[in-house]
């Protein structure tokens, strides 16, 4: 097995930086999704779309302790 996974290992890590990133987020998101929950087409259009915002800048990502923080003085 170790030899299996060694072997994956060096031919990930001889990928493009992009290519890599992509494989890491389709291993992570195999680990969150449970295998029950089937997302609607809609919904994967808009996390596509969500993705792509903050790949190309075009939206400002807030930390999540100041958003709460934010939400719950409000309350």
């Amino acid at each position: 097995m170790k030899t299996t996974i060694d072997s994956i290992m060096a031919e990930v890590l001889s990928l493009s930086p992009p290519t890599r990133a992509l494989l890491a987020e389709k291993l992570i998101e195999s680990l969150d999704v449970e295998p029950e929950v089937v997302l609607s087409s809609a919904w994967k259009d808009e996390l596509r779309r969500r993705c792509r915002e903050i790949d190309e800048g075009l939206v400002e990502l807030q930390d999540a302790e100041e958003v709460f923080a934010g939400a719950y003085a409000a309350l």
